[in-house]
């Protein structure tokens, strides 16, 4: 069994907010399976990528928030992928959609991001999902650092696909600025790639300076996350992590 991982809190001088990132191949897969996984997380924010983006994207994100016991905050057609869901633990102080410069012949990207309020704590959130190609997605890394530092709140956390793995020029960019949650504290399972595919850490939590990470990783063994589930649900496995964001 996996050993636990601190649950949602409110303090007064900090709250503990639960993270989860996921890739979910625009629900092409078992939905069902998807939603159990997301709710056996007890995610206060997830930070989803490939959310639909096309014909009645609104309905398809709204079935599933209703079904992840969650709410839409922002993010989806509007961010080209990326998406931000939040429990009703969360104040959504402002949110706000960013469409990235886009390269002839590659994906349009974006970001999703949002400034939410947890008790006395503020925590800026970006959701992102990067592009395949090494020159370009370095680029978008750079404009990350620039849109995090606009939200202008103390405390942030990045969550998303990278495209990159750990030891990539822009998964540096991103880990030279911010701390990378599984090598400040790892739990749980490292790899993101779908099971049986080779193995890769290409998804991750970074948190700023100031943020404690308390445990981040694939919540593998998790009750209530079955290998069947992540299976099913998508071609990625899941990122969670557990944040103490101070009190404002």
């Amino acid at each position: 069994m996996l050993a636990d991982l601190p649950e949602s809190s409110t303090e007064a001088d900090a709250s503990v907010v639960r993270v989860l990132s996921y890739n979910i191949r625009s629900l092409r897969d078992d939905e069902a399976a998807l939603a159990r996984i997301i709710r056996a997380c007890a995610p206060d924010v997830v930070c989803v990528q490939e959310a639909p983006r096309f014909f009645r994207w609104r309905k398809a994100a709204a079935r599933l928030a209703h079904a992840s016991e969650l709410v839409y905050a922002t993010g989806g057609g509007t961010a080209s992928g990326p998406m931000i869901l939040t429990s009703l633990r969360a104040h959504v102080e402002h949110a706000e959609d960013v469409l990235l410069p886009r390269t002839p012949w590659l994906h349009q990207r974006g970001l999703a991001t949002a400034v939410l309020r947890f008790g006395r704590a503020r925590l800026g959130v970006v959701s992102c999902h990067l592009s395949i190609d090494a020159d370009e997605r370095h680029d978008q890394g750079k404009l990350l650092l620039d849109r995090l530092a606009a939200l202008d709140v103390p405390h942030a956390v990045v969550a998303g696909d990278l495209n990159d793995r750990p030891d990539g020029r822009t998964f540096g960019l991103l880990a030279g600025h911010l701390q990378d949650g599984w090598a400040v504290r790892p739990w749980g399972r490292e790899h993101t790639t779908r099971l049986g595919d080779p193995l890769q850490r290409i998804d991750a939590v970074f948190a700023t300076k100031g943020v404690e990470v308390l445990g981040c990783g694939v919540p593998m063994g998790l009750p209530g996350v079955t290998e069947a589930d992540l299976r099913a649900a998508t071609d990625h496995l899941p990122v969670l992590a557990a944040l103490r964001v101070p009190a404002a």
